[in-house]
C-alpha cells in the first residue's frame, strides 16, 4: 500500500464562549490539490484535549459560487481531540474564499458550535486559459523568415474570416489584426536585432554556470541535508509516546470510568477517577506502565497524600492479572507500642539501677507482634495469665517461648522460664527453672506472626 501525501491546514480551537468572531485561517489551497487538501482540527477545552467519543462532527462549507456543502468529519484521535476533513474533487475546483463552520453533535442530544473560519482556494495556473507569448531562438534566418511569412498569411486569412462573421465589429477587429501583422513585418525588416543561435548558447552557458555554483554551495550545506547516519539514527529512534507532547502524563478525567485492565501501553498516566480493577481504595492515581509484548507491570501511587503504592503483573497469556500488592515504606515499618493491663498479683519489674523493662507490645505492617519487658510477683501456671493480648494481636496457633529468669538463690547458674501465648490472647508463665525464687524476675522478648 502506497503512502498518501497531504497538504495540511491545521486549526487549533478552544471550546468556550469567548471570541467567536469568524477566524481568518490564512490557509490557501490550490485547485490542483486534488485529494491532498486536508483540514486538521485540534480541539481543547479547559486546558485539556476535548474527548471525541460518542460525537458526530459536521463541517459546513459555503463556497464563493454560493453552493453550500455539509460534510461529516473524520475523528482521527478521540483521546487527543483531533479530527480532519479532506476536500473532495468537486470542492477543490470551487476557487475563491470559503466560509466554514465546525459543529459537534453528541449522542445524548447535546450539540455545540466549535468555531467559524475562512480559507481560500486559489486557481492554479494550469487551470487558467492563457494565450502564451512566443519567444524564438533562431537556428536559421531563412527558416525564421519562412515562419514569419507563414504567420502573416495566417493573419491575413483570419482578417478575412473575422470580417465575414463579425458584422458589428469589423473595423475594430481589422485594426487589431493589422497591428499584429505590422509588428511581424517589422521583425522581418530588422532581423539583425534578433538573437542568434550563438547568443542564445552563450546565455544558456552563463545560466548553467550560475546554477552549478548555487548547486555546489547548496550541496555543501550540511545543515539542510540528511546523512545516512542521520537516517539510521531516526529509524532506530523511539516511535511511541510515553507522555503527551507537553511532557505531562496521559490524563483520565473524573467524568470517565477507567478500566485498569485496558491500560496496557507503556507510559505514564494520571487517573482521576475510582475506575474498576484498580488498587484498593484509590480514586486519584499516578501510574507507570511497563509493557513487553503480552507481559506487563502496573505500578500505582496514591496521588493525594502520596503514602501508598501498589503493583501488579499481567502474565504472558495476556489475560491473567496478579492481585495488587502493596509496597511497604519506611513509615510502614514504624510501630506503635502499647502497655497491657497486668492481672492481679503480677507487677511491673523495676530494677534499682533504673533500667527500662516496661512490659509492652506492638505489631508491624507485616503482622508480626513483638512483646518486651519484665514482671515479677505473680502466680505461675496456665490459669493465671500475666495479661491478655487484644484481638488482632493474637497468634494463629498457640506459641511457646523460653525467657530469662532470676538467678537469685542459684548463683552462677543461668535460669529460664517457659511462656505460653494462646489463640485467645492469654500470656501465661507456665513454669520457671529457679525453684528457689521462681517469680523474682521474668523477662519477655518474643515475636510471632498474626497472619
Amino acid at each position: 500500500m502506497t503512502n498518501k501525501i497531504y497538504k495540511n491546514g491545521s486549526l487549533s480551537f478552544v471550546i468556550d464562549a469567548y471570541n467567536q468572531s469568524i477566524y481568518d485561517s490564512k490557509i490557501i489551497f490550490s485547485t490542483q490539490d486534488v485529494g491532498t487538501a486536508r483540514l486538521i482540527f485540534k480541539l481543547r477545552k479547559d486546558g485539556m484535549p476535548l474527548p471525541l467519543s460518542a460525537v458526530e462532527g459536521k463541517l459546513v462549507l459555503l463556497f464563493s459560487n454560493g453552493s453550500k456543502h455539509i460534510r461529516n468529519i473524520l475523528v482521527s484521535d478521540k483521546v487527543e481531540g483531533i479530527a480532519e476533513y479532506i476536500l473532495n474533487d468537486e470542492e477543490i475546483k470551487l476557487y475563491g474564499n470559503v466560509q466554514a463552520s465546525l459543529n459537534l453533535f453528541y449522542s445524548n442530544g447535546q450539540s455545540l458550535s466549535v468555531h467559524e473560519f475562512t480559507f481560500s482556494i486559489k486557481k492554479n495556473l494550469i487551470d487558467e486559459n492563457i494565450v502564451p507569448a512566443a519567444e524564438y531562438y533562431i537556428d536559421h534566418f531563412d527558416s525564421l523568415k519562412s515562419k514569419l511569412e507563414q504567420k502573416s498569411a495566417e493573419l491575413e486569412a483570419e482578417i478575412k474570416k473575422r470580417t465575414d462573421v463579425m458584422q458589428g465589429n469589423i473595423d475594430e477587429t481589422r485594426k487589431e489584426l493589422q497591428q499584429q501583422l505590422e509588428h511581424l513585418k517589422e521583425k522581418l525588416d530588422d532581423l539583425e536585432s534578433l538573437e542568434t543561435k550563438e547568443g542564445a548558447k552563450a546565455k544558456v552557458a552563463e545560466a548553467l554556470e550560475t546554477a552549478k555554483k548555487y548547486a555546489d554551495v547548496h550541496a555543501a550545506d550540511q545543515k539542510i541535508h540528511v546523512t545516512e547516519a542521520d537516517k539510521e539514527k531516526w529509524n532506530e529512534s523511539q516511535l511511541a509516546k510515553i507522555t503527551m507532547d507537553s511532557g505531562r502524563v496521559f490524563y483520565r478525567s473524573s467524568s470517565e470510568v477507567t478500566d485498569y485492565n485496558t491500560i496496557t501501553q507503556t507510559g505514564m498516566y494520571l487517573i482521576y477517577n475510582a475506575g474498576v480493577n484498580g488498587p484498593p481504595s484509590f480514586n486519584r492515581v499516578f501510574m507507570l506502565v511497563m509493557s513487553y509484548s503480552n507481559t506487563l507491570v502496573q505500578i500505582a501511587y496514591e496521588s493525594v497524600a502520596g503514602k501508598q503504592g501498589y503493583f501488579r503483573f499481567r502474565k504472558a497469556d495476556a489475560e491473567t492479572w496478579t492481585a495488587w500488592e502493596r509496597h511497604l515504606t519506611a513509615s510502614d515499618l514504624d510501630v506503635v507500642w502499647q502497655k497491657p493491663t497486668l492481672q492481679p498479683s503480677w507487677k511491673q519489674y523495676a530494677p534499682a539501677d533504673g533500667s527500662i523493662h516496661t512490659v509492652r507490645f506492638s505489631k508491624d505492617a507485616g503482622g508480626v507482634v513483638e512483646i518486651k519487658g519484665a514482671v515479677y510477683g505473680g502466680v505461675l501456671g496456665l490459669e493465671t495469665p500475666v495479661f491478655t493480648l487484644p484481638a488482632g494481636y493474637r497468634p494463629m496457633q498457640s506459641e511457646y517461648f523460653v525467657g530469662v529468669a532470676s538467678s537469685i538463690g542459684t548463683p552462677g547458674v543461668p535460669q529460664y522460664h517457659r511462656t505460653f501465648i494462646g489463640t485467645d490472647g492469654r500470656v501465661c508463665i507456665q513454669s520457671c527453672s529457679n525453684s528457689s525464687n521462681p517469680v523474682e524476675f521474668l523477662s519477655f522478648g518474643f515475636k510471632f506472626r498474626t497472619k
